[in-house]
């Protein structure tokens, strides 16, 4: 690994730069501030509509248990079947010769390449404000190209601009669950990879070396250079016929349509069209997909706070930049805004949950309102009365 370091210095910024900045923040922070409503109201509707849905689609899937023989009293029914996955030919990569009967087919190319790291610190020193940055460098294999242009130093640790061989993707155009078809969004939900093994496999190319399970566009892969390549095979779902030994089982819920498994539109308004690696149960599938739910809807919760936290934050930042002459005040208030956009995000993110549950569960609506009361409340309990003479 390669490092070196620079020092960058640059004349304090004042009174009124520093103002012109914090205006810029604050307008970064007003957008936030609103886009956070939205992702929270709107959120709490989606969480609850996809519940919804998701126990409709449990209370009318019909589980199949030949699936060799299409039924056409199931026709436009949410149905429920497991079973092997078919393809009608094998996929095949003419570069290299690999070809596999599956439902997707990866080439992954890499590149050995240059990879620029770097650390800053900022301090001051003879009223100046200083920048230290060190730069490190490192060869590593990467699936994109890293442009070194912008490199502290590309003289020394220049890459190539583009590679020599892509990587892709080939995805079986008929895929099959015994009698039934897949649609494409059902073949789309099939992306759990594993990597091939290229143990049988000898050299596809003259200029072309075979190491591992990597082929290798290098004169000493053990030892490589900046610029050469490797390649890698990745499959997702095996199929009858393949060369590995094994087949992927899946469980699929969607609606049958003809000899196909196409999207089911349930009454609330959402598409059920859900598939999963290996034997499972409807009612399995539906707790992990209202597992999911209760995840996403919580993350997404946890993001509108942030955003109106750091939004509050950046709007009240100007009443830091008035008095960051005096250290020991500049830290009060400092940590007094902190704790004012704590305490107002809480309430105001709590606020708009009630609000998009106000119209399924009011009695929740109700209870999260006072929750959200209480911390305003509480905050202002904790400031000291003045005194009066």
């Amino acid at each position: 690994m390669k490092e070196h370091t620079t020092v960058k210095s640059a004349p304090n910024a004042g009174f009124l730069e520093r103002l012109s900045d914090t205006a810029g923040g604050m307008l970064v922070g007003f957008i936030a501030f609103c886009l956070s409503f939205y992702v929270l109201f709107t959120n709490e509707g989606r969480a609850v509509q996809t519940a919804a849905s998701l126990d409709e689609g449990l209370s009318v899937v019909v589980s199949i248990g030949n699936i060799q023989r299409l039924d056409p009293q199931h026709e436009g029914k949410l149905v429920h079947i497991t079973g092997v996955l078919q393809t009608s030919a094998p996929l095949f990569d003419p570069n290299y010769g690999v070809t596999l009967q599956c439902v997707k087919l990866k080439r992954q190319v890499e590149m050995y390449q240059w990879v620029e790291y770097e650390e800053s610190k900022e301090y001051e020193e003879g009223g100046e404000k200083k920048t230290e940055t060190r730069y490190s460098y490192n060869t590593e294999w990467k699936t994109e190209v890293v442009s070194s242009r912008h490199f502290d130093r590309e003289i020394a640790h220049r890459n190539p601009s583009a590679m020599a061989v892509e990587s892709f993707t080939a995805v079986a155009s008929d895929v099959q669950v015994g009698s039934y078809y897949l649609s494409k969004g059902l073949i789309e939900k099939i992306d759990s990879f594993s990597q091939l093994s290229l143990t049988n496999m000898g050299n596809p190319q003259a200029f072309v070396i075979k190491e591992g399970n990597y082929f290798y566009h290098s004169n000493n892969p053990k030892n490589p250079e900046v610029g050469d390549l490797r390649i890698s095979f990745w499959y997702a779902g095996a199929s009858m016929g393949n060369s590995l030994g094994t087949v992927d089982t899946v469980s699929v819920i969607a609606r049958q349509r003809g000899v196909e498994l196409a999207p089911y539109k349930t009454k609330s308004g959402d598409q059920l069209e859900l598939l999963y690696l290996g034997s499972h149960t409807s009612e399995e599938i539906f707790h992990a997909e209202h597992q999911s739910n209760s995840m996403k809807t919580w993350m997404l919760r946890g993001s509108g706070w942030f955003m109106m936290f750091v939004g509050i934050g950046l709007m009240m930042k100007i009443f830091h930049t008035l008095v960051d002459w005096f250290p020991i005040v500049r830290d009060l208030v400092n940590l007094g805004l902190k704790l004012f956009a704590l305490c107002l995000s809480s309430s105001l993110s709590l606020l708009t949950i009630a609000a998009g549950w106000f119209f399924y569960r009011p009695l929740l609506a109700l209870l999260l309102s006072a929750v959200a009361i209480g911390i305003i409340f509480l905050a202002r309990s904790r400031v000291p009365s003045k005194k009066h003479q």
